[in-house]
This record gives structure tokens, sequence and C-alpha cells, in this order.
């Protein structure tokens, strides 16, 4: 009899969790907070794109116009955040690029570096080997990409308002030293070598950002051969968690306009059903 109830509890549980998993293609959503008259926002980036891909609908617009301040992942108008970049952007343990790879493929690194992206390696000897993907967008993408989480700060500052972080970059460079140094080089060393299916994966990201479809943009960025790499919990999921409490202190402090990566609002442990749980109404603004 206990095993049939708690079979049932199971069972409704996981019903009631995969029912706070949006299933509307859209990236601009309404959070109304229980108690609190106007609402917040959340907005899906991506981080990197093509100017002819580049696109930021009224919709959007108006409703960051509508808000009191806007909140990115980290803070990008900090007039601090170069000077706390390259203090967080090294290796701990005295780690090194040469250190990490074999003769033979930190002379390959060094010479993709110097002949296609026009860096030295030696400049970034001492960085976090996902650091190095940086520059490396610019191969993959063949433009000179454009960024919407720029561009949010740009109409905030016009608008006058403030633009904080939901964590500090700190916070964000610390991820890069739970995962061994050693896995990174070997995802950007594959990356490097198979520069056609980066691009062909990109394109597809691309496309769905686009299409604003959530949910195929999470299983793709998910199953990614030159990103999360078996990361999910500590790039994605964990950092979604910590985002949703402080998501909930910043909404009561002011109507405020959230704009993360896509990757974090679909799926069953992202953000937008983590704030169905904790009692938030979350609706798509549709074109």
């Amino acid at each position: 009899m206990k095993k049939g109830v708690l079979s049932c509890l199971f069972i409704l549980v996981a019903f009631w969790v995969q029912a706070q998993v949006p299933t509307e293609n859209s990236l601009l959503w309404e959070i109304k907070t229980p108690g609190i008259e106007k609402p917040s926002f959340l907005f899906g980036t991506i981080h990197l794109i093509c100017p002819v891909d580049f696109s930021l609908r009224d919709s959007v617009k108006a409703t960051l116009a509508r808000s009191e301040q806007v909140a990115l992942e980290v803070d990008m108008d900090d007039p601090a955040m170069m000077s706390t970049m390259m203090k967080s952007m090294n290796m701990k343990e005295g780690n090194t690029l040469r250190n990490l790879v074999s003769a033979t493929d930190y002379t390959r690194l060094a010479k993709f570096y110097q002949d296609s992206v026009g860096v030295s390696i030696a400049m970034l000897e001492k960085a976090k080997p996902f650091v190095l993907m940086g520059p490396l967008f610019n191969s993959i993408l063949a433009c000179q990409p454009q960024s919407y989480e720029m561009t949010l700060v740009e109409l905030a500052t016009k608008q006058k308002v403030e633009v904080i972080g939901i964590e500090t970059l700190e916070e964000q460079m610390a991820i890069f030293d739970t995962i061994p140094y050693k896995d990174q080089v070997k995802t950007l060393l594959s990356m490097i070598d198979s520069l056609p299916q980066a691009r062909g994966e990109f394109k597809q990201l691309v496309s769905l950002y686009k299409s604003e479809n959530i949910n195929e943009l999470y299983k793709i960025t998910e199953k990614s051969s030159f990103g999360m790499d078996g990361n999910q919990e500590i790039m994605l999921f964990d950092r979604n968690r910590k985002w949703i409490t402080r998501i909930e202190k910043i909404i009561n402090q002011k109507p405020t306009f959230f704009a993360v990566g896509a990757a974090h609002l679909g799926g069953e442990k992202g953000v937008i059903a983590l704030l169905r749980q904790a009692g938030y109404q979350i609706r798509p603004i549709l074109k």
C-alpha cells in the first residue's frame, strides 16, 4: 500500500515538474510576482552573433523601457570589469598552457592562433583554456560578431537605468577552475580540428535562436561537442538554481529586465521552470 502511494506521489511530482517546462517558442517572458503590481521580464540572449543575424524586436525594447533596471549575467557596464577579468582569467597553481599539452599540440595551437586569429598564444599562456575560445569565435563566425548584452547596456544607458549582474564576474570565471584544465584544452583542440562541424553546429544554434525555440536550443547546447561535454551541472543547472534566489531578491526591489543566455531558459531545470516552481506566473510575450 505504501509503495503504491509513493509511486503515485512520484508520478504526480514528475507530471507537475514537467508542466512547468515552457512549451511556447519565445525569447521574451513576463514575470508576475504575487503581491507586486508591476511585472519584471526575462529575455534570452545569444552572446555572440553575426550582424546579419542580429535582431531585437520592438517588444523587447518596449519591455526594457517599462523596467527600472537591467540585470545581465554579470554587470557589463562595471568600470572595473576589465581589471577584474585580467585578475581572474589565469589558471590556478601556476599552470600554463605549455604544461597541459604535448609539444606538438602546443606548436599547432600557437600556429593556429597566430595565422587564423591573429593572436600570439604567448599572451594567453596562463589563461584558463576556455578563455581562449573567445577569440576563436571570430574564426567560427567568419564575421565581426555583435553582442546582445552590449546592445542592452546601450539601451539601458539611454534610458538612464542601472545595469546590474545576477552573478559576479569572479563567480563566472571560477566555474572554469572546477572543470579540469586538460579537459578544457581537449575541447579547444577538438574545435580547432573540427571547424566545419563547429560552424555547422553554430549555424544550427543561430537558426534555433532566430526561431526562438528555447527548448531545442537548450538540447543542442547540452549535446554540443564543443561546450558542455558532461559539465551541464556546473555550467547550466547549478547556476540556474543559484540565480533563482537572486532573481527573487532583485524582483522584490524593483521591476527588472533580466537577460541571460537563452540556453538557461528551456527544460525542466531551466530558469522559467524553476521560477514557476517557486510560485511565479511566467507567460511568453509573443511577436
